[in-house]
């Protein structure tokens, strides 16, 4: 059981840009750790730290074949191509909305598990869900890449279920 907690919508933090991870040290891994397992838990398939309260650079992807931990990941090239798909938060239970994302994407990132920086290409979903947290580290949420009436109508939704 993880000792971390996922924030909601409403929590000031989901709104910061984080700040770059300095070090890689073991306190860096245990957090990564333990958000893969909380993202696990909530049946997720990406978590930034900031929404486990965190203001470090830190993602976590994992859409069925290997699990990403990647610090300070960046987007450097994007597709001219992008497709709508419809993507949910941990951070806004309840809420699915269609976003335009890019259909393939290249990050860099110090990737946990080689224990190196590296560099990613990745499309479909694993691209999603990357640009997805990228967004959460500069402290953009999904509702901020619908219409005004798409974001008011997911507000609404978040208060009644959050009771915000």
């Amino acid at each position: 059981m993880s000792l971390l907690k996922i924030i909601k919508y409403g929590d000031p933090l989901l709104r910061q840009k984080c700040q770059e991870v300095g070090e890689m040290n073991l306190e860096v891994e245990m957090l990564a750790r333990a958000m893969l397992e909380i993202m696990r838990q909530e049946k997720g398939i990406g978590l930034a730290a900031p929404q486990v309260g965190d203001k470090r650079r830190i993602i976590i992807a994992d859409i069925g074949q290997r699990s990403f931990s990647l610090i300070n990941p960046r987007i450097i090239g994007k597709s001219k191509e992008s497709q709508y798909d419809y993507e949910g938060c941990l951070s806004l239970p309840k809420v699915v909305l269609k976003i335009k994302r890019a259909r393939e994407i290249e990050i860099e990132g110090y990737l946990l598990e080689q224990k190196q920086r590296v560099k990613i290409k990745a499309d479909g979903l694993l691209a999603r869900v990357f640009q997805h947290e990228i967004d959460h580290l500069d402290g953009v949420l999904i509702t901020d890449r619908v219409s005004y009436f798409k974001k008011l109508k997911a507000v609404r939704k978040l208060k009644r279920v959050l009771r915000v």
